[in-house]
């Protein structure tokens, strides 16, 4: 096991005591984790709570400083294409999506500058020394000065949000997961090298020492299913709960001129993250588009990660095995167009694909449409305008096609709907400076009223 990742404090890195192997997809390791004690972490937390941000002109260069380190340097012994390739083995996710995914990282540092101040108030300004604050004026400030990370680990673009954290003056202490921690690794040490090594940590732990780094912060970030929603909702924690994409299809709208708009929703990035739709609803019969999405899906080839040409997520046979069990278990009483003899493909190495699965109910409100599994998987269902926004509803993103003007304002006015694109838009459509779950900063920061 040659590659070691350790633990990184404002110091530089700690390797603890205790490690852990991290393995790739056929079981064999990998990697080795350095887990963080109790005492390191809440020390670590002081001493990012006693360092002062930067001017934020300093932060943002620095952040450009280190989407170069990200991409430039060589890291735990690894190069960029050696750790892309790496976390593509470990974490199941295809290169093509790993090298999308590392990109867009980069590019999010990069842009800080011009995307960091887009959700603050039009009436607000950035610092209290801003002229406008002699006659009066709003200030946007920070509503803490640590923040805390329980980051995901079945995709490397989420690593993308905690830098506006960072960006708006935060000190940012990152859990990685210990399904992925090659990319948090990488990044921390890329703002080490850029001059932020006061600013920001990454703190590997066990469970216990978790709780310490969420309650030794002001404010926090953590991703998981609907328990953790519903455990941190209103709190000083915010939580990243399922995606439940969808896309609807209004009566007059021809699917055969959109089928590669939905498709790729269902399967653009291996289908494993929160913004690939997991529910198509049809005004209409919905068999004839869901037969049409298997034909497609059908064709995608079963390779491992790590091959370029791979586009389908992998996981050790075990995994995939109870993954297969659980989504046949929860399509009982659907169609099967695809995926109904299983979506296991074993690859011979200890490891298989997740085949895509696409299943019909009859109602739009089965109970499927909330089930979100981290590979192509898509319930089809039929949709009356007499259902209204309900089955629509608890969705990160809803892609719709649609005439009625009436309609999209309806979705818009929907609150639990967090983003509507309107036509030929795959449901993970994302760039830097949209939000993806509101901004961000929305959550990070607050007005102040300044008058001098």
């Amino acid at each position: 096991m040659g590659i070691t990742l350790d633990a990184i404090g404002p110091q530089g890195s700690y390797r603890a005591r205790r490690r852990q192997s991290v393995p790739d997809v056929t079981g064999a390791p990998a990697a080795e984790l350095s887990l963080v004690p109790r005492l390191y972490v809440s020390r670590t937390l002081a001493a990012l709570r006693a360092a002062r941000p930067l001017p934020s002109a300093q932060r943002i260069a620095a952040l450009a400083a280190a989407a170069r380190h990200f991409v430039e340097d060589e890291v735990a012994g690894l190069s960029f294409a050696e750790y892309e390739h790496t976390v593509a083995r470990v974490s199941g996710v295809p290169l093509a999506v790993v090298r999308a995914a590392t990109a867009s990282i980069a590019e999010t540092a990069r842009l800080a500058g011009q995307t960091t101040g887009l959700p603050r108030p039009t009436g607000a300004v950035e610092d209290w020394r801003d002229p406008a604050t002699e006659r009066g004026s709003a200030v946007w400030t920070r509503r803490g000065e640590v923040f805390a990370v329980h980051a995901a680990g079945n995709h490397p673009g989420p690593h993308g949000l905690w830098l506006e954290a960072l960006a708006l003056g935060y000190r940012v202490a990152v859990r990685p997961s210990r399904r992925e921690p090659l990319t948090p690794h990488r990044l921390v040490t890329a703002l080490h090298r850029a001059g932020l090594a006061a600013q920001v940590a990454l703190l590997p732990t066990d469970h216990d020492a978790a709780g310490e780094l969420l309650s030794g912060a002001d404010l926090g970030l953590v991703y998981g299913g609907d328990d953790v929603v519903a455990k941190y909702a209103g709190s000083t924690v915010l939580p990243q709960g399922p995606g439940r994409a969808k896309i609807l299809l209004t009566a007059g709208t021809d699917w055969r001129r959109h089928l590669d708009t939905i498709v790729d929703s269902v399967a653009g990035q291996g289908g494993v993250a929160c913004i690939n739709a997991t529910a198509v609803l049809v005004d209409g019969d919905p068999a004839p588009l869901a037969r049409a999405i298997a034909e497609r899906l059908s064709a995608l080839p079963s390779l491992p990660p790590e091959d370029p040409k791979a586009v389908l997520p992998v996981q050790n046979l075990a995994g995939a095995r109870a993954m297969e069990s659980f989504v046949l278990a929860q399509a009982r009483g659907t169609r099967p167009w695809l995926g109904g003899d299983g979506i296991a493909d074993d690859l011979g190495d200890g490891s298989a694909a997740l085949r895509p699965a696409v299943f019909q109910v009859d109602r739009a409100d089965a109970r499927q449409l909330r089930v979100e599994v981290p590979f192509p998987c898509v319930w089809v269902a039929p949709w009356s305008p007499a259902n209204g926004p309900a089955p629509l509803r608890d969705s990160l993103v809803l892609t719709v096609f649609t005439e009625d003007p009436g309609l999209v304002e309806d979705l818009l006015d929907e609150p639990t709907i967090s983003n509507v694109y309107v036509g030929d838009h795959p449901t993970h459509w994302l760039r830097p400076g949209v939000p993806h779950d509101a901004y961000l900063g929305e959550f990070l920061m607050r007005t102040k009223t300044v008058i001098r």
